[in-house]
C-alpha cells in the first residue's frame, strides 16, 4: 500500500514538472512572437500588397482563351 502511494506521488510530481516546463516554453514563445503595432501593420500591408499582385500562372476566369 505504501509503495502505491509513493508511486502516485512520484507520478504527480512528474506531471507537475511537465506542466511547468510546458508553461515556460509557451511563455518564451509568446515573448519571441511579440510584435510591436508598427511591425504588425507593416506585415499586414506587405501581405495585402502580395495578395493583390497577379500570379504568373493566373490566366483569368476564362482560362486565358479569347
Amino acid at each position: 500500500m505504501r509503495w502505491r502511494r509513493i508511486a502516485a506521488l512520484v507520478g504527480l510530481a512528474g506531471l507537475a514538472g511537465v506542466a511547468a516546463t510546458g508553461a515556460a516554453v509557451a511563455r518564451d514563445e509568446r515573448r519571441r512572437r511579440a510584435y510591436s503595432p508598427d511591425e504588425v501593420r507593416s506585415r499586414l500591408h506587405q501581405r495585402l500588397a502580395e495578395s493583390r499582385e497577379p500570379d504568373a500562372g493566373d490566366l483569368g476566369a476564362d482560362g486565358g482563351e479569347r
